[in-house]
């Protein structure tokens, strides 16, 4: 008779537990004391880096609220409200959120489709998605996007916007659906009935931004632009398109009405709002965190804080936001800390609605077309699409590819259609992934100077592999965590293959270790992938153009010197010296 020993079977979590976890996961996500205690450092410059912020936003937020379709007030609501909620909860100290560009090429069929009150509904619904994206740790994912997918769409959706100014531009209004007709028709109405003073004014505008930009990068130049044409129009008495009465103050908080049978249906935008949300927010925090010095977003807390300001948005009419490169941008290059600075911002553009609006509503449509055509320009790095066109074959197809996409489609499908060509050209290269080692340094493999090198904190790294854009992040934050080193050695001698993203990355992390006092020095580079790196300016993170030897033996002598050299000039505390 045998006996039947059934496995122990593993308990359920309690409801106690789930919820103990489902605080853990609250906690994570909601502001901590370090966002508070980088509040109290320099209040006064991070005040005047929002204020500095407002002057640029208030142009922008009535420019895209027009393009959007939602309407100018829509706009400045949206910098107000979701700009506030999202400097508070947001993962990054540096972050300024509002409409976009971006968002605003995706509402504008949305506005179409349903109107006004289904965009509300689509804003919350967002909302919704994108704090469930933040609860299950989704934002470690939208790294994986290469980067000629990320400037193939921004290529694409300048070339929208700098169509839909066209009817603005001219003073005309257009025909059709398609923004390129809508554009064409309203050139052709304009050569049938020609008006310059819109267009003197779209592009005088235009034209004073791009100049400032050259030789007063620091001047606001937007809205004393915005301030010229407006004073211009009212004392002339030219008859041009205004943008019309705006609210004296915030709208009163409402609940949109939501159209039950139709938010199946409303829910494939949202996604599309969603993801635009996520995708731009997070690309906005990287560029912060790569201009400031020390700072490093929460890409969780970010995607959280940008679904309950979309939350927010639509509750006092405004329209769905993300975070904006370009403001973040001028929020850090006029030197804030932390999140008063855009804490500020929202404030700053309150008063405006509150004081001002009288005057805004003078503001001509084609003063407002002229500063998004300065932002199309601005919007386009060539410099960034020649390297990237020149890299490899790859990424040239994926960026024109998914330029094409964007302007053709719509957002979404262009990041898909982007993905699908990029993940064909690493599969047919290569099947498996890259991986970064941190090399044993045994005498098998290494002199025994090596040996001597790792006790004065040198530390050698074999790349293997191809280094795409997944490993390639999966490098950087490897690389990262290198603590109590003086010298990094880099070997890329067995880095088969390599695409714009992993050189891109691979550049950002020569730059972190470098602005951490760590020298960086890279051997064994293979001859087809010089031409990648010099395109994409990678060899410009280095200390020293002579940092680049051709084999690791060659790179250990040097390192061996280096850190001699830093013994001479610093024996009792370890620190940087001038690289030999």
């Amino acid at each position: 008779m045998t006996a039947e020993v059934s496995a122990p079977r593993r308990p359920r979590a309690s409801l106690g537990e789930a919820v103990q976890v489902g605080w853990t996961r609250t906690r994570a996500l909601l502001p901590a004391r370090s966002d508070y205690a980088a509040m109290r450092r320099n209040p006064r410059r991070d005040v005047l880096a929002g204020v500095t912020v407002a002057f640029v936003a208030l142009p922008l937020a009535l420019a895209f609220g027009l393009s959007s379709g939602m309407g100018a007030a829509a706009g400045l609501v949206t910098a107000i409200v979701a700009g506030l909620v999202a400097a508070f909860f947001g993962g990054s100290n540096l972050q300024v959120s509002g409409p976009t560009g971006a968002m605003a090429v995706v509402l504008l069929p949305i506005v179409g489709q349903f109107g006004p009150p289904g965009v509300l509904v689509v804003g919350l619904l967002a909302g919704i998605v994108l704090i469930v994206l933040a609860f299950a740790g989704a934002g470690r994912y939208m790294q994986y996007i290469p980067l000629p997918v990320v400037e193939g769409f921004t290529l694409g959706i300048a070339v929208i916007i700098g169509l839909q100014q066209v009817p603005a531009a001219l003073g005309v209004k257009g025909q059709g659906e398609k923004v390129v007709v809508v554009a064409w028709t309203s050139i052709q109405a304009w050569f049938a009935s020609p008006n310059l003073a819109p267009v003197l004014i779209a592009f005088g505008v235009a034209a004073s931004m791009l100049l400032a930009l050259r030789f007063r990068p620091g001047l606001p130049v937007s809205l004393i632009a915005v301030v010229v044409a407006t004073l211009l129009v009212t004392w002339t008495g030219v008859e041009v398109a205004t943008i019309g009465a705006i609210p004296t103050g915030l709208p009163k908080p409402s609940f949109p009405q939501v159209p039950w049978g139709q938010v199946s249906t409303l829910l494939v935008p949202a996604l599309a709002v969603a993801a635009l949300a996520a995708l731009e927010s997070l690309l906005s925090a990287t560029v912060a965190d790569a201009m400031s010095v020390g700072e490093r977003h929460d890409s969780n807390r970010e995607l959280f804080g940008q679904g309950l300001a979309n939350l927010a948005s639509p509750i006092f009419g405004g329209m769905p936001a993300t975070a904006a490169i370009a403001r973040t941008a001028v929020n850090v290059r006029s030197g804030a800390r932390s999140r008063i600075g855009a804490i500020t911002q929202s404030a700053a553009l309150l008063l405006v609605i509150l004081v001002a609006s009288h005057w805004v509503s003078y503001i001509p449509l084609a003063a407002l077309a002229g500063v998004l055509l300065a932002t199309v320009v601005q919007m386009v790095e060539i410099s960034s699409l020649r390297a990237l066109v020149k890299s490899t074959r790859g990424d040239a197809v994926v960026l024109i590819a998914t330029a094409l996409a964007t302007i053709v489609f719509d957002l979404v499908t262009a990041v898909v259609i982007g993905l699908a060509i990029a993940s064909l050209y690493a599969l047919k290269q290569l099947s498996d992934s890259a991986h970064v080692e941190e090399v044993p340094l045994d005498t098998s493999d290494h002199s025994a100077d090596e040996q001597a090198l790792l006790n004065e904190h040198v530390v050698a790294f074999r790349l293997d592999g191809p280094l795409y854009f997944g490993a390639a992040h999966r490098f950087l934050l490897e690389v990262a965590e290198v603590s109590d080193v003086r010298v990094v050695i880099l070997r890329l001698s067995r880095v088969r293959t390599l695409d714009a993203t992993g050189a891109t990355v691979f550049g950002d992390t020569i730059k972190t270790l470098e602005g951490r006092g760590i020298t960086v020095l890279l051997s064994g580079i293979q001859p087809d992938h010089e031409n990648v790196f010099q395109t994409l300016g990678i060899y410009d993170h280095l200390a020293h153009e002579k940092h680049i030897f051709a084999t690791t033996p060659e790179a250990i002598a040097h390192a061996h010197a280096h850190v001699h050299k830093m013994h001479e000039h610093a024996p009792t505390s370890p620190g940087r010296t001038p690289s030999q």
